[in-house]
């Protein structure tokens, strides 16, 4: 597992902290969008189809920190948009690791080289480079060729300052096992301290709805890259249980909780992955948001995911409620053949409410009233 010991224990003390206080609902990963503003156009981002009154905003360092308070996570990852092309961003995360919060500052590293030396390396930093395989599935992926070999560029020169360096790959239909399974040996040589795997799950206005996984494929396809590793030593960044989980084994339910946002709009609810309105506070989002409305088998937008965002933090409390399950999986390997878990029936879920426009269209508006009245 990619993820230093010291780091595992104070979110392992964490999460039990949680359970002594009575807790069910606890947030584990604050996803910090400081802005949405980036410098490339990926097919499969819905990140980046916004007005420009929208992507021209940034929250500030103030509002920032302020997040990160009121939330109360342990770790707080930086999206975007891409983070570096925020002015601030150097203060942002130097805020967040006076207050002893685990930052990954995730970056297409196209800036990184330029922008290293706003940063102090720390136990408390990382960067997380986006990287969606090797060269030729990467740069098809974001859409622009060359980006793959500045990324690396980048990575080798964070490295070479004494910062912690990740990689994160979101893979998408059609990619083969044994293509994954070469990127995997890749970082693994490349020397950072881990990589995260997702399976693309369908943003509502990403630009290519086509070549995103659906529960079925994603198990399959990462049961064939776990037998592919075995021996070869691979620094995942995940939990066992959520691999496991990736490969069919746990029925896990979403957690969407766990890893809450907080972007230009407000308090996104009810996940980083869809948009259905936003609120003022995290506790607001936190009391008032329909929980049991979201999820696997519960709506219909959330059919296919298997993202790490909502289900990470399930596997995470699961391993600190059960040490040798989670021990035993870490040990043995992810089971890659026979019987998969029972899939949660779809029969009951809601149908898929199209908000998104209409909640785009509200904070607009009152983005807009919000610069005519600082003018």
């Amino acid at each position: 597992m990619g993820v230093p010991l010291r780091q595992q224990v104070a979110i392992g003390a964490y999460i039990v902290k949680q359970k002594l206080l009575g807790r069910t609902r606890y947030p584990l990963v604050l996803m910090l969008e400081p802005l949405f503003r980036c410098n490339l156009a990926c097919s499969g981002c819905g990140k980046i189809d916004y007005p420009d009154v929208v992507l021209n905003r940034r929250l500030s360092v103030r509002e920032c920190l302020d997040a990160a308070e009121e939330c109360g996570a342990p770790v707080v990852s930086i999206p975007g948009g891409e983070p570096l092309l925020h002015k601030e961003i150097g203060d942002i995360v130097a805020g967040l690791v006076a207050q002893r919060r685990y930052v990954y500052l995730c970056t297409n590293a196209l800036l990184l080289e330029k922008k290293l030396d706003l940063f102090t390396p720390s136990s408390y930093l990382s960067f997380s480079v986006h990287l969606d395989g090797l060269r030729e599935h990467h740069d098809r992926s974001v859409c622009q060729d060359g980006v793959f070999d500045r990324a690396v560029a980048g990575i080798r020169a964070a490295l070479a300052r004494g910062f912690r360096v990740n990689c994160a790959a979101t893979f998408f239909d059609g990619v083969p096992a044994a293509d994954i399974a070469a990127f995997l040996d890749f970082v693994r040589d490349l020397g950072v301290e881990g990589v995260t795997i997702a399976p693309g799950y369908a943003y509502e206005r990403a630009p290519d709805q086509q070549h995103f996984l659906n529960r079925r494929k994603t198990k399959e396809l990462f049961r064939d890259v776990f037998r592919l590793g075995r021996g070869r030593k691979w620094r995942i960044t995940h939990s066992s249980l959520y691999l496991d989980f990736l490969a069919g084994n746990q029925d896990y339910r979403c957690t969407p909780w766990g890893n809450p946002t907080r972007n230009v709009f407000g308090w996104q609810r009810p996940c980083y992955l869809l948009n259905e309105g936003t609120v003022a506070t995290f506790q607001e989002l936190m009391a008032d948001t329909d929980w049991n409305g979201y999820g696997t088998g519960r709506y219909e937008k959330c059919a296919d995911c298997m993202a790490h965002c909502g289900y990470e933090p399930t596997a995470a409390a699961d391993a600190v409620a059960h040490p040798l399950k989670a021990a035993w999986v870490a040990l043995r390997g992810v089971r890659t053949q026979g019987e998969m878990a029972p899939e949660i029936p779809l029969t009951g879920q809601r149908p898929a409410q199209q908000v998104f426009d209409q909640v785009v269209s509200d904070a607009v508006g009152e983005l807009a009233g919000q610069e005519r009245r600082r003018a």
